[in-house]
């Protein structure tokens, strides 16, 4: 789970760093990947409370 976590963090950051470049330089190429980020993160959030559950049940 600790990787994980890791695996959030560093999603978190490319989708912050390229959703600041969209928003205030308007940077299109930026909203692409920051909203392939996005799907990313969906994910990863999906898999975190899975195991989130699995490990509150031990």
């Amino acid at each position: 789970m600790v990787t994980l976590v890791e695996k959030i963090k560093e999603e978190w950051a490319a989708f912050e760093t390229n959703a600041n470049a969209v928003v205030e330089k308007g940077n299109k190429a930026a909203g692409v990947r920051a909203r392939k980020s996005s799907l990313e993160l969906e994910k990863l959030f999906k898999e975190f409370r899975k195991a989130s559950v699995e490990a509150a049940k031990k």
